[in-house]
């Protein structure tokens, strides 16, 4: 499968929440180029510098600066425009400021959904929405296994409980009032994604990136942890392939994983730091250990569902997902434009380079 199929994108109308945000940075640009008419519905950037600001992704759709904890808002908001496919990416997505302020994250993540979802039911022309959630979303014991589609939804985090309970209300919408109506609807649980632009507090290559530009060394609080890394490129091109296939076949999965390739070799934060560290020629990783941390030690998750079911699995091992994201932030350090930079990773990424 095509990474982006263009001729599908060209003129379709998409609602893409949390365009000011990493992914969805690089999502609205990517859409935008293909040809797609992108409308963002996002909260005002939390990083500085952020993507959003430095790509210039305003300029590239229609974007509306909207709380989505706000019912109201998102209902005026979105009132006399129409949508064919809708992409949700808004959320609060760090996992320790879940921890500091579990009430507006849950309020974020799961009644931000459900206030988008409500007001998605007035649009005539949709044909699917995709919500991403996230690789936590499973019940984690701890034990040593990647976690496919069918296992069950846990979360001993407040992050991880806000993405499992956002999973239950997509389907409790979807059963109740898209799908007897023709509107698929569905989840992508991605991985731990990386990526040039990230700036947020708390993600790995973007502390090393802060740490290096700053002459001190990044500190970790599990360096031993592992995760399913996947660059933001991979990451973006299974949900368009997943929104792709629920506007086009009813029998397209409601939820699939988004990860590395199965079988690969689980890759630790200390490794992950250590590749970022040395392309980017910052001072060696130190371990500051958080003792009251409820992140969980290893997490993998099965990819294999959305290769069966779409014919899309990820291109880019761990060591070319990390020369793509120094490389970007090198580059743009040195003057050059953030957007030019996207613009160059998703061509090379789309022609198979």
């Amino acid at each position: 499968m095509a990474a982006v199929d263009r001729s599908f994108w060209r003129g379709k109308r998409v609602l893409l929440t949390g365009h000011t945000g990493f992914k969805g940075g690089w999502a609205a640009i990517w859409l935008a180029d293909a040809g797609a008419e992108v409308t963002g519905l996002a909260l005002a950037p939390d990083q500085t510098p952020s993507l959003f600001e430095l790509a210039g992704v305003a300029s590239l759709v229609d974007s509306l600066l909207v709380d989505l904890r706000d019912r109201a808002a998102v209902e005026a908001a979105l009132q006399g425009r129409g949508f064919d496919l809708v992409l949700h990416l808004a959320a609060q997505p760090i996992v320790r400021a879940a921890v500091e302020d579990p009430i507006g994250t849950f309020a974020s993540n799961v009644m931000g959904t459900a206030h988008l979802l409500q007001a998605l039911r007035a649009q005539n022309a949709l044909r699917a929405a995709l919500v991403v959630t996230s690789d936590k979303v499973y019940a984690n014991a701890g034990e040593d296994r990647a976690f496919a589609e069918t296992d069950p939804l846990g979360g001993k985090d407040p992050y991880s409980a806000s993405k499992a309970a956002t999973e239950i209300v997509v389907q409790s919408f979807a059963q109740s009032y898209f799908e007897p109506v023709g509107v698929r609807l569905a989840t992508a649980r991605g991985g731990n994604v990386i990526g040039g632009g990230d700036f947020a507090r708390d993600r790995i290559v973007a502390d090393v990136v802060r740490a290096a530009r700053a002459g001190e060394a990044v500190r970790l609080r599990h360096p031993g942890a592992t995760r399913p890394w996947q660059h933001v490129l991979d990451c973006l091109a299974g949900y368009f392939a997943h929104l792709q296939a629920l506007a086009t076949d009813a029998r397209t999965p409601r939820a699939l994983n988004f990860g590395p390739r199965s079988g690969g070799r689980p890759v630790s934060v200390g490794e992950l730091a250590t590749r970022a560290v040395e392309a980017l020629g910052g001072q060696p990783w130190r371990h500051e250990a958080d003792p009251g941390s409820l992140e969980a030690t290893s997490l993998a998750i099965d990819p294999s569902l959305a290769k069966e079911a779409l014919g899309f699995e990820a291109r880019l091992d761990v060591h070319a997902a990390v020369a793509l994201t120094t490389d970007w932030y090198r580059r743009e350090a040195a003057g050059e434009r953030a957007l030019a930079l996207c613009r160059e990773q998703i061509e090379g990424y789309e022609a198979g380079r």
